[in-house]
């Protein structure tokens, strides 16, 4: 309910989007209502930091996703026959 009230102000905001922006703060918008539950209990917050604080943590996990996808291909072979991980 929080996370709408504040998605709802952007509305003017995606209008003025570009075709291909919107449809990237619509995927933005979609992941952070995955947390609209925490938002809620939240609420002595800025309605706003709670948007921006579920937006991150869907950006945080996806960052780990591909670090843990790339970490493959970045780990070489030292000298000593040793991984190191270069990301």
């Amino acid at each position: 309910m929080v996370l709408e009230h504040v998605i709802g102000d952007w509305r003017a905001f995606r209008r003025a989007l570009r075709i291909h922006d919107k449809a990237a703060f619509d995927a933005m918008m979609n992941r952070a209502r995955l947390h609209a539950a925490a938002a809620s209990n939240a609420a002595r917050l800025n309605p706003l930091e709670a948007l921006v604080m579920a937006i991150l943590l869907e950006h945080e996990k996806e960052l780990a996703q591909l670090k843990d996808k790339g970490s493959g291909v970045a780990t070489k072979k030292n000298g000593n026959g040793v991984n190191d991980n270069k990301v």
